[in-house]
């Protein structure tokens, strides 16, 4: 006959066995799991934060690139923080919006460089912590550590504004150019092309530039200054929307509307409407909402390792001429806010 005590001793072992199995049952259970939320699949599910932070939040350029990059990441399910100075393009306020969305704990940062040599720290920050960049529109000096950069044909861009100009001014005559930034790489682009172009026009000078640093009432200044210096200028090259905007109002102040040939950067509504009005005899239009839908893809792709074989390092999209003439079939490329 079995005495209590070994009764007690068989069911304490057996108690032993059932925990030990039961705690090797949780730990497999446990490192399944684990490994489920690390697998490929569910990293990909996992929602992902990118930051999006423009050159300026306010401007209509960055407000159609914003519509399109909400567009995308609603499609995409991507929580996108979108962050950028309200009325100054400069790298000084625009740096705050960087700290703030590596602070963030962001997945992707899709970038507008205010200045390729200070915002090349944001890229550098973002490749210790294995971050992916994109830029857009503008862009950094070293672009090796870029998943992508997706830009308008900025050169191009110069080269239709040039010859759309010297047709008008009959091949002849002083033009003056009224720029945004000296950093901006879009805006030295666009002066490249331009200058490359008007060269081929022996009997058109340019007779001077100057920098709006995205002021409207510093290129209202500027271009005042150009037109009572040259009484007889010709035309004038708006770099830039709010470059243009300036310009506008200097011609309208000098009552020289349709005198001097205006021709301009960007699709801002205010713009199409002074195409309207023969204010511009021309503009070129780029597509900021497809550049940052594009950005917002190729970010997403690049976190969920999907379609990497569809990133292009570069893309170049094309710019569109409007004329007063030919509205009705460019008019949907006008910015929309």
């Amino acid at each position: 006959m079995k005495s209590y005590r070994d009764s007690t001793s068989a069911s304490s072992i057996f108690r032993k066995i059932l925990m030990r199995q039961t705690a090797a049952v949780a730990t497999s259970l446990l490192v399944g799991a684990v490994l489920t939320l690390l697998s490929p699949n569910a990293l990909a599910d996992k929602e992902k934060t990118i930051a999006f932070i423009p050159g300026i939040a306010s401007d209509p350029f960055f407000k159609a690139m914003e519509l399109g990059a909400r567009s995308e990441a609603k499609k995409l399910g991507i929580n996108l923080i979108w962050q950028g100075s309200a009325s100054d393009y400069s790298p000084q306020t625009q740096m705050p919006f960087v700290d703030a969305a590596f602070a963030n704990g962001i997945d992707a940062l899709v970038l507008v460089p205010t200045d390729p040599d200070s915002l090349q720290s944001a890229v550098t920050r973002a490749q210790a912590l294995n971050i992916p960049v994109i830029t857009v529109d503008t862009t950094v000096k070293d672009q090796s550590y870029l998943t992508s950069h997706i830009t308008g044909d900025n050169i191009d861009g110069g080269r239709k504004a040039a010859s759309t100009l010297a047709d008008q001014i009959g091949g002849a005559g002083k033009v003056f150019i009224m720029s945004g930034s000296p950093s901006a790489t879009t805006d030295t682009l666009r002066e490249k092309g331009f200058r490359e172009e008007i060269g081929k026009y022996p009997n058109i000078q340019i007779v001077g530039r100057e920098y709006a640093n995205s002021q409207p009432a510093t290129a209202t200044s500027a271009v005042n200054t150009a037109l009572l210096k040259f009484p007889d200028l010709a035309g004038v090259f708006a770099i830039d929307g709010t470059s243009g905007t300036g310009a506008v109002a200097a011609l309208r102040n000098a009552n020289k509307v349709g005198q001097v040939k205006l021709v301009g950067y960007d699709a801002y509504k205010a713009e199409v409407d002074a195409l309207k009005e023969g204010v511009f005899t021309a503009l070129i239009a780029q597509q900021p909402a497809k550049e940052a839908e594009l950005a917002l893809q190729y970010a997403y792709d690049k976190l969920t390792g999907k379609n990497l074989d569809a990133i292009n390092k570069t893309v170049v999209i094309p710019n569109v001429v409007m004329t007063k003439d030919n509205l009705g079939e460019t008019q949907k490329y006008m910015y929309v806010e």
